[in-house]
C-alpha cells in the first residue's frame, strides 16, 4: 500500500471538505494544492471530482429531516412539491452547460493560473456585491435595513430557482467557486444571506454527486482497483471536513458577512500569480 500516496488523498480530502460551501473555489484549491504536492495523472483528476460527493453527503446528512421530509411529502405537501421543483429548475443549467462546455473548460482553463486569475477577478466581485448588498438591507440582513425578498429557501420561485441555477454555471470555470456563484449571485437577486447559503447547499446535492458520479463512470477505463483505498481516504476524509464547515458557516453568516473571503481570495491568487510570473514557485498541473 502506497502510505505516501493515502497521505496525499487525506490532503485533498481536507481541501475539498473546507473549501466546497466557502465562497473560494474547491475546485481552485484542489488544482493548486495538486500542483504543490505532486498529486497528478488521470485518475487524480477523477478523484478530485468523485471526492465531492463525500462532501455532499455531509449536506445530506446535516439536513436529513428536512430532505426526507421532502421525499416524503412530494405527493401532498406543496412546500415540499416546491422546494423539489426549485432544486430540480436549479439543476438543469449545469446539466445542459456542464455537457456542452466542460470538456473544453477542463482542457484549456484547469491551471494554476487561470484560477488564480478567477479567485481574484471573484474577490473583487464579492467586494462590490457585499458593499450594494449592505447599501439595501443594512449591515445585517434583520438589524436594521429592509427585509430580503426571500428570506427563506421556502420563499423562492422557479424562477428565482433557474436564476441561480444559471449562475451556478459561472463556477464551471475553475477559481470561481460554485458556492459564491451561487451564494453571492443569490444575495444580488434578493435572498437574505441563510436563504442564500441553504439553498446553495440544496443545490450542491444533485450538482456534485451528478458529476462525481458522470465523471467516475466516463473515465472508468482508467480506473483500476487498487485506486480504491485512496479514493475512500479522499471522499471519507471531506466528508468529514465538510460536516464541520457546515455547522461553522450556518452560525458564521447570520453575524458576518463574506468580505474576509472576498480579500483572502484576492490575497492568495495575488500570491500565486506573483510567484507564478517570477518563476519563484514552479506551477504545474
Amino acid at each position: 500500500m502506497d502510505w505516501m500516496l493515502l497521505a496525499k488523498a487525506a490532503v485533498m480530502g481536507v481541501v475539498e471538505g473546507l473549501t466546497e460551501f466557502l465562497p473560494i473555489s474547491s475546485t481552485g484549491h484542489l488544482i493548486l494544492t495538486a500542483s504543490l504536492i505532486a498529486f497528478h495523472g488521470e485518475s487524480a483528476k477523477t478523484f478530485d471530482i468523485a471526492i465531492q460527493t463525500g462532501a455532499m453527503l455531509s449536506v445530506v446528512w446535516e439536513y436529513r429531516r428536512r430532505l426526507m421530509a421532502t421525499v416524503t411529502g412530494l405527493t401532498h405537501d406543496p412546500v415540499a412539491q416546491r422546494f423539489a421543483l426549485n432544486v430540480l429548475v436549479a439543476f438543469l443549467p449545469a446539466v445542459v452547460f456542464g455537457l456542452a462546455f466542460g470538456g473544453w473548460i477542463k482542457q484549456h482553463l484547469f491551471h494554476p493560473v487561470p484560477v488564480a486569475a478567477a479567485l481574484v477577478a471573484g474577490g473583487f466581485v464579492i467586494l462590490w456585491v457585499e458593499a450594494r448588498h449592505k447599501r439595501l438591507y443594512g449591515a445585517r440582513d434583520l438589524e436594521g435595513g429592509r427585509r430580503a425578498r426571500v428570506e427563506t429557501v421556502d420563499d423562492m420561485t422557479p424562477l428565482d430557482a433557474l436564476k441561480v441555477g444559471l449562475l451556478q454555471c459561472l463556477a464551471l470555470i475553475p477559481g470561481t467557486s460554485r458556492s459564491g456563484a451561487t451564494i453571492i449571485g443569490a444575495l444580488v437577486l434578493g435572498f437574505s444571506r441563510k436563504a442564500a447559503t441553504e439553498f446553495s447547499f440544496y443545490l450542491g446535492i444533485p450538482t456534485l454527486i451528478g458529476a462525481g458520479a458522470y465523471s467516475v463512470w466516463k473515465q472508468r477505463d482508467l480506473l483500476r482497483w487498487q485506486d480504491l483505498p485512496m479514493f475512500a481516504v479522499g471522499t471519507v476524509v471531506s466528508f468529514v471536513a465538510a460536516l464541520v464547515c457546515i455547522r461553522w458557516l450556518i452560525r458564521y453568516v447570520s453575524t458576518h458577512d463574506f468580505v474576509p473571503f472576498a480579500w483572502y481570495r484576492i490575497v492568495f491568487g495575488g500570491i500565486v500569480l506573483l510567484t507564478a510570473w517570477t518563476g519563484w514557485v514552479e506551477w504545474t498541473g
